[in-house]
């Protein structure tokens, strides 16, 4: 039997959302000698195969505010796609449903003690994604069947129909296409019948109606991801902590933006794309990074004003703090790759409309704009103009500091200025242990030699040994002039290669790695919290201004 119990989860979201069309305008400076942790929350420790967005991710807010930390960076939300990748999502609106807190449904009355209890599985340092989405869809069907069961009077259920007249916009569309992903087995949109590919409206009206408790479920799961998401949001306002998402500058082939609008992307009569993003040969991948996603048709945005940009902003925007634009250098130009291609080698360079759409996003946020441009990779003199123009920080990777990248004097600490984001490395990047102790590899664009000079010239840099290097990082750029300093929690913690978050340019292994266990974690957040009051950043900086 489950007993319902009192509400706890508080609408705080929705103060964004009732917020006209405007989004509150950012603070008149957007960092102050800030810093934090990069951790997605599929990292954080917890007894159900996987992080979310419920009490573990409460009490680490709270490790961070009690570290000095203001800042809480994570990668993109929206459900994931083809290889469990945030930045291959099905949606560029929706959340993804394997962050939904148990213990909140259990809270809610949603679930009952024994159910919670079948959710727990052993601990592990690795995600099982197939065993994890099989739980989840089990827990939200549940609770979704008692949800729209219950009585209509009740606040929760007056919350939710608000929340469903608020997302008109993207939420129908969503939910049919994910039923009906559901409905086909999983497969690609361009592989279902034509009549459901192309969209007819008489067959989508009609299976509506078939799958409706499949759309019934995934409307009430994004809508409890905004509660749970709400509830963290307000804790972290109350603790000074400013949560920084990513807003990836692709879409999914596979997703319902596409298969709705495609109208807005380069793509053949059959659906699928005629050319393709990516990158070229570059630091971690000798044939480039075949990313796969569909190139956009930039006379549609154009006519359309860019609306479908403004919309993902203004969405992200109500989620979190400050955006992270990835890959920003395609806004002023991308790399094209024919759709057939094997490698991202025989690509071209074609011009953005970067420039335009930031316009808009300025009319939308005001001065700063509250938005980190990814500026790494090929970086011309137009992708530099095109960031300061809008006065965007840029990134800083203190990795790319020691070999032979041709900007490597850019990445050193001494550098750094209040233009930048200093990191010791991103979810890309290895961690800085598995940095420093990395070996040439079949993958690899570094050879021996290269690996080897790489790693004196950071010893030299820091007179160190190198066995505690991932502290020599933290320290420079804590004690850097950039305007925020940022670092994986893996480097935090010292971890090796086997806690390496993405490796790009490969299509599997990535994304699986969480905190299973928190041995060490406090010692080292107060080490974390020493070396912050020390450079003067982050909330000692705050208490002390």
């Amino acid at each position: 039997m489950v007993v319902r119990t009192m509400h706890i989860l508080m609408p705080y979201n929705y103060l964004l959302m009732n917020n006209g069309d405007s989004i509150i305008r950012a603070d008149k400076c957007l960092f102050d000698r800030d810093c934090g942790i990069l951790l997605h929350p599929t990292c954080l420790p917890g007894p159900f195969g996987i992080g979310d967005i419920g009490p573990s991710a409460i009490n680490w807010i709270h490790l961070l505010a009690d570290a000095q930390q203001n800042i809480w960076q994570i990668l993109p939300m929206n459900p994931s796609g083809y290889g469990d990748s945030p930045y291959q999502g099905l949606s560029a609106s929706a959340a993804n449903p394997i962050l939904i807190s148990p213990e909140h449904l259990y809270t809610e009355g949603l679930l009952s003690a024994d159910e919670l209890e079948l959710l727990k599985v052993p601990a592990s340092a690795q995600i099982n994604y197939s065993l994890v989405y099989k739980n989840k869809k089990r827990m939200t069907s549940r609770a979704a069947s008692r949800f729209f069961n219950t009585d209509q009077s009740d606040p929760l259920y007056k919350r939710y129909l608000k929340f469903v007249q608020h997302s008109s916009g993207w939420l129908p569309e969503y939910a049919l296409f994910y039923a009906l992903k559901e409905k086909h087995a999983g497969v690609s949109w361009t592989d279902w019948p034509a009549k459901f590919r192309d969209r007819d409206s008489n067959a989508l009206q009609h299976v509506s109606v078939e799958l409706k408790e499949i759309i019934n479920r995934v409307t009430f799961e994004q809508f409890i991801l905004t509660e749970q998401w709400s509830l963290l949001r307000a804790k972290a306002s109350e603790c000074g902590v400013r949560i920084v998402g990513d807003l990836p500058i692709f879409v999914a082939h596979d997703s319902v933006d596409v298969w709705s609008r495609p109208e807005l992307f380069n793509l053949c009569a059959d659906g699928k794309p005629s050319v393709v993003a990516g990158v070229p040969p570059d630091y971690f991948s000798a044939t480039g990074q075949l990313w796969g996603n569909p190139l956009y048709n930039w006379e549609a945005h154009r006519t359309d004003k860019f609306d479908w940009w403004c919309t993902r902003l203004k969405n992200i925007l109500s989620w979190v703090d400050i955006v992270r634009v990835d890959h920003f250098r395609g806004f002023d130009s991308y790399w094209e790759i024919p759709a057939d291609s094997k490698t991202a080698q025989n690509g071209r360079w074609i011009p953005s409309c970067g420039d335009e759409i930031l316009r808009e996003f300025s009319k939308i946020c005001g001065h700063p704009m509250p938005l980190i441009a990814e500026d790494l990779g090929v970086i011309t003199d137009a992708v530099v103009e095109l960031r300061e123009r809008y006065e965007l920080p840029g990134i800083r990777i203190l990795q790319f500091a020691f070999g032979n990248d041709p900007m490597r004097s850019s990445f050193i600490p001494e550098s750094y200025d209040k233009s930048c984001v200093a990191y010791s490395g991103t979810h890309d990047n290895d961690t800085t242990m598995g940095w420093f102790h990395s070996v040439s590899g079949e993958s690899s664009t570094r050879s021996d030699i290269e690996i080897n000079a790489e790693r004196a010239s950071a010893q030299a840099y820091f007179g160190s040994d190198g066995s505690e290097i991932h502290l020599d990082f933290t320290r420079s750029i804590y004690a850097s002039d950039a305007a925020a300093a940022i670092i994986p929690l893996q480097d935090l913690l010292g971890f090796g290669s086997d806690a390496r978050m993405n490796t790009p340019g490969n299509s599997s292994g990535s994304w699986v790695w969480r905190l299973h266990n928190t041995d060490g974690l406090a010692e080292a957040m107060k080490t974390l919290a020493a070396i912050t009051i020390k450079t003067s950043r982050g909330l000692s900086r705050k208490k002390t201004t």
